[in-house]
């Protein structure tokens, strides 16, 4: 039986993540309180993040960036925006 959460992003009990996917206090905090269906979303958001800002994961302040966004995202309610972004049209 799958592990569930109280996800404070969906506002719902929903399937959890399997393993901590993140390092730290922050990764434990993710694992218990942010579903699988949540960090899903932040993994296309962060996808476009690094994609459309050209971050380096090797530098230090773009990690630190990206930590930011995605503790916005999953617990503060914040959209990640992304200046000049327009999605593709269908």
């Amino acid at each position: 039986m799958a592990r569930t959460v109280f996800c404070q992003k969906l506002q719902k009990e929903a399937e959890g993540l399997g393993f901590q996917l993140y390092p730290g206090e922050l990764g434990e905090r993710i694992f218990n309180n942010i579903s699988k269906e949540a960090f899903a979303q932040w993994q296309h958001k962060q996808t476009m993040l690094i994609n459309e800002k050209h971050l380096n994961m090797m530098d230090p302040e773009h990690r630190t960036f990206l930590e930011e966004q995605m503790v916005g995202f999953l617990f503060e309610d914040k959209d990640v925006e992304i200046e000049g972004y327009r999605p593709p049209e269908k």
